[in-house]
C-alpha cells in the first residue's frame, strides 16, 4: 500500500510505461491553437475565430423537432442495433468483406430511400452504413501501419 506522499509524486511523473514495445512515451503536451484573429464581443470577451474549423453546430437543421433530426434517427437506429447485436458491435469490423457489406447495405438503403420506401428509416441506415464503411477504411489503415511498424521493429531487433 502506498502512502499519500508516494501517491502524489507518482501523479507528477511525465513518462508512462507502455507495455507494447516496452518503451517510454512522453505524455502529450497540449497547445492552444491560435489563428491570430480575434472576435470581440460587447461584454469584452475575446475569442479566436472559428474560420476553417469544423462547424458541428451546422449539422442539425434549425426548426426540425428533436425526434425528426437525422442525427437523432441515426442514434435511435444505433440503440436498436445495440439491443439486437450488442453495443459497438459494428466497431469489430476490419476486413474487406465487412467493408463491402457496409457499402452494399448503404447503396441498397440509398436506393430504397430514393424510391420513397418507408418500411424502415432508410436515410438513417445510409448514414450508419457509410459511417461503418469509413470506420473500416480508417481501421484497416491503422492495422496496416501497426503491422508495418512491428515488422520494422522485428527487423531492427535481428
Amino acid at each position: 500500500m502506498q502512502d499519500a506522499g508516494t501517491e502524489m509524486s507518482d501523479t507528477k511523473i511525465s513518462l508512462i510505461k507502455i507495455s507494447l514495445h516496452k518503451k517510454f512515451v512522453k505524455l502529450k503536451n497540449f497547445i492552444t491553437k491560435d489563428s491570430g484573429k480575434r472576435e470581440k464581443y460587447n461584454s469584452g470577451m475575446q475569442r479566436d475565430t472559428n474560420e476553417e474549423k469544423a462547424r458541428f453546430d451546422l449539422i442539425l437543421p434549425e426548426g426540425i423537432p428533436y425526434d425528426e433530426q437525422l442525427l437523432t434517427r441515426v442514434a435511435n437506429l444505433m440503440a436498436r442495433g445495440a439491443v439486437k447485436y450488442n453495443a459497438r458491435n459494428w466497431e469489430k469490423a476490419s476486413s474487406k468483406e465487412e467493408l463491402d457489406r457496409f457499402r452494399e447495405s448503404a447503396f441498397r438503403h440509398f436506393m430504397q430511400w430514393i424510391c420513397g420506401e418507408t418500411d424502415e428509416d432508410h436515410a438513417a441506415a445510409v448514414y450508419f452504413n457509410i459511417m461503418g464503411a469509413e470506420y473500416v477504411k480508417s481501421r484497416t489503415k491503422l492495422i496496416m501501419l501497426k503491422k508495418i511498424k512491428n515488422e520494422l521493429d522485428n527487423h531492427r531487433g535481428q
